[in-house]
């Protein structure tokens, strides 16, 4: 028991402290409703005071203010939220603890005092409070199915060694494993067959630098019993597919200056004909070349392109002061595609820096020697160009580029491309016609010749990068249609006949808002929205939408949330405030989808995690503060993000829209997995993807493994056993998933983060094996490290 000066002194703090968190509430709360916000704030800050006031007064009083400041809480909470589990616990959860807070010794006796008849029943109903609490976040994240259920036809059939040849198992990109002998009632069993290391780790300037752009993103592809995978500074490797014993590592030996670290996949040729180099894998790496690389022993084929390489910046100009792109200026961090004798590259431009940026022509090289065979540059022509240009001449700077994957289908002989911006992202007044009518669009080109064949645009005037970020997957209808699925950032599900180009649900022009832009910047009046799709797009946010981790980083985010411009989607940016939702990040990113063809479902992760934006004029005090704070590296423009849009009027600032407790500002769940009957165009399921084991506020990375969903990026692997394998998350889990019901079924804690998309294959012992990269992503603040890690049954 505590003695009366104890009691004394927990009075006086308690008080003390409702008095501050009162002060704080009925400031803000009154800047909240100068801003048109509630009163609520003001009215329960106001009583706090009051009741920390009497409480250091030793008066029992102080009880019962606060008491009927809770009792506004709960029923304020529920007109806000109704029964929604996660706002109703940032608005009570923290408010009932300070209510149990009287409890204590030396505060209960005020309890007592003031409402003995209600002593017991006050006990009570703060422990039932606290229990709904957790049972309905736990209800809302692990409850029933959503939706209409498909039964998920399992394939079996004797083990045989199996490939996975292209970075989604077939050109198509489907991210489908025929394979059964993994399933939900034995999946439980999975344990780790082998784990290889590449020892490629970043290095200690990578590790803390700004932005932190080491992304370990690669997903092996597999010939024969041979794995063959890249790591973030290109080094590629050749491991048993079996056994994972490492049998070769090409390095290129490249300096660890370029500030964007990342690589994907490879790609395998089969060239018989060849008089060395009969078997090549196609590695891009961070220098912006495309090696070839002896399958068997992972020297360079001499006779393929320059002494072993093409080079992506040929011919895609110098930057102003006349030196060749360098720094990450044009990369290739995508697996080019080979198909029917064709080697088809992208690449990646930088975002934002500049209106003078490279060329983000496409190009296909004959995989034998390297020669150019088209080169597709839509400021020239919308057919693409038989070989390279003549001398001296160079690309169309700055137009739509392609970096993520690109998608084919050797019987149309197609391949399909999703395109970026035209440089800048954000500031787009200067973009010249071919710009508007090729970026963020779904364009189909002949392999053979890069004639185009047909381009949907995705969206018009895109001034969100928005840029589609993976080729689409390919299946055909139940009827025989040939289809196609493109994810897209905004999470809309487009579906085309990838024949002609025709939607194959309705799709329609739709109003949005177009006030708020620069001036001189072209706003779009309507956006295609695939309406027979079901639609991923986060639901245009209101201010009972505003999170945090307790009621004062709510509040934050209320004002915050007053103050910026949030139209939903496609708010456009300007020199006013506004919030992206969905940002650059988008709903879905470059792990894409993963289709069951037999079933017609598709798999897709999403996550909810809001930006703001800000046009900034650079001549102003405030823009030269933060030219100079970039320059500098400074602490706001670090905050901020500062992009520099040379040759622009405006600077671009973002953000992530977290809290002051770095949590974000909207509910949970911030991830999901959604499965979609691409038969009845319904969705079957919706669950929760991660939890909060490795976030927690103030960027504490351990938590309680709340149900939140996390923010994630990588895709995931369907398989005929009725399982959706996927790692992505910041938790470090991989999972499985019921592919009929979305029930999780097995997870395991990874050492590093796996924000790759995983693979499956039968090895040499018969054996069905899952496979995923575990190296850690920079922008997600995945811990690090090297390790491909493969799960079977037991023997």
């Amino acid at each position: 028991m505590l003695s009366n000066r104890g009691a004394k002194i927990a009075q006086i703090i308690f008080g003390a402290l409702l008095v501050l968190l009162g002060l704080y509430f009925a400031a803000n709360g009154a800047w909240l409703v100068s801003l048109g916000g509630t009163f609520y704030y003001v009215v329960v800050g106001l009583l706090m005071i009051a009741s920390g006031i009497q409480v250091v007064r030793d008066r029992n009083s102080g009880f019962v203010i606060y008491f009927v400041a809770w009792i506004l809480t709960l029923v304020w909470s529920f007109y806000e939220s109704g029964l929604d589990p996660w706002k109703l616990e940032v608005r009570l959860f923290a408010p009932s603890v300070l209510l149990a807070a009287f409890l204590l010794p030396g505060l209960a006796r005020g309890v007592k005092a003031a409402a003995p008849r209600f002593w017991r029943g006050f006990q009570t109903a703060t422990g039932v409070v606290a229990v709904l609490l957790v049972c309905a976040i736990l209800y809302a994240s692990y409850g029933p199915v959503s939706g209409e259920t498909t039964q998920i036809t399992a394939e079996t059939g004797p083990m045989k060694p199996t490939e996975w040849e292209h970075y989604g198992n077939d050109a198509g990109q489907s991210r489908y494993a025929g394979l059964a002998q993994i399933t939900p009632d034995n999946v439980s069993k999975l344990q780790v067959a082998w784990s290889s290391h590449s020892g490629d780790l970043p290095d200690e300037i990578e590790q803390h630098r700004k932005g932190r752009e080491y992304h370990s993103e690669s997903t092996p592809i597999k010939v024969g019993n041979t794995l063959y995978s890249c790591t973030p500074h290109s080094w590629i490797i050749a491991t048993n597919a079996t056994t994972g014993e490492v049998k070769w590592t090409f390095d290129p030996k490249l300096p660890r200056t370029n500030p964007y670290i990342v690589c994907r996949g490879v790609s395998y040729y089969d060239a018989p004909q060849a008089d060395s180099c009969k078997a090549r894998v196609f590695a891009p790496t961070m220098d912006g070349r495309i090696y070839a690389l002896d399958a068997e022993n992972g020297k360079i084929c001499e006779g393929f392109g320059e002494k072993g390489f093409i080079d992506l910046k040929d011919q895609t100009g110098k930057d102003e002061s006349g030196k060749s792109w360098g720094g990450g200026w044009q990369v290739s961090t995508s697996t080019p595609l080979v198909m029917n004798d064709r080697l088809v590259v992208g690449s990646r431009v930088i975002d934002n820096m500049s209106t003078d940026e490279p060329s983000g022509v496409v190009r296909a090289f004959d995989p034998l020697d390297g020669h150019q065979v088209w080169a597709w540059d839509v400021g020239r022509s919308e057919d693409a160009l038989p070989g390279r240009l003549p001398e001296g001449e160079i690309y169309t700077k700055g137009t739509p580029n392609v970096w993520g994957t690109i998608t084919g289908d050797s019987k149309l002989n197609l391949v399909y491309l999703g395109t970026g911006n035209a440089a800048p992202d954000y500031y787009t007044a200067f973009r010249r016609p071919f710009d508007d009518k090729f970026g963020t669009s779904l364009v189909a080109l002949d392999v053979t010749t890069g004639k185009l064949r047909w381009h949907y645009q995705l969206v018009h005037h895109d001034m969100w990068d928005f840029d589609v970020p993976v080729g689409p997957s390919l299946f055909d209808m139940p009827d025989g249609t040939p289809a196609l699925i493109q994810t897209t950032k905004m999470g809309e599900v487009f579906m085309f006949n990838r024949a002609t180009g025709e939607p194959l649900v309705e799709t329609k022009e739709m109003p949005f808002e177009t006030s708020g832009a620069a001036p001189n910047v072209p706003v779009s009046p309507t956006q295609p929205v695939p309406v027979g799709m079901p639609s991923l797009v986060p639901e245009k946010l209101t201010a009972q939408d505003m999170w945090g981790a307790t009621p004062i980083d709510q509040l934050a985010c209320r004002i915050d949330f007053a103050r910026a411009r949030s139209e939903g989607i496609f708010t456009p940016i300007g020199p006013t405030r506004s919030i992206g939702n969905p940002a650059f990040d988008g709903v879905t990113d470059w792990g894409g989808a993963s289709i069951d063809p037999v079933n017609k479902v598709m798999y897709v992760n999403t996550m909810n995690m809001p930006f703001y934006f800000q046009l900034v004029d650079r001549t102003t005090d405030y823009g030269k503060e933060l030219l100079k704070q970039k320059s500098s590296g400074g602490e706001n423009a670090q905050k901020l993000d500062v992009r520099l849009q040379e040759n622009t009027p405006y600077l671009a600032t973002l953000r992530a829209w977290l809290s002051p407790f770095m949590v974000p500002c909207v509910p949970p769940p911030w991830g999901q997995l959604v499965a979609i009957d691409l038969k009845s165009q319904k969705v079957m399921w919706r669950k929760t993807l991660g939890n909060a084991r490795k976030n927690n506020a103030f960027g504490i990375t351990q938590n309680l493994p709340l149900p939140t969903g996390t923010p994630n990026l990588g895709g995931s692997l369907a398989t005929a056993g009725g399982l959706v394998f996927i790692g992505a998350t910041t938790d470090n889990y991989v999972r499985a998933f019921d592919a009929r019901t979305g029930k999780e079924v097995w997870r395991y804690s990874l050492p590093a983060g796996g924000q790759a998309n995983p693979m499956s294959y039968v090895g040499e012992d018969g054996r069905q094996y899952v496979v995923i990269t575990a190296g850690g992503h920079g922008a997600l603040g995945t811990s690090y490290g090297d390790e491909t890690i493969a799960f079977a049954l037991p023997k």
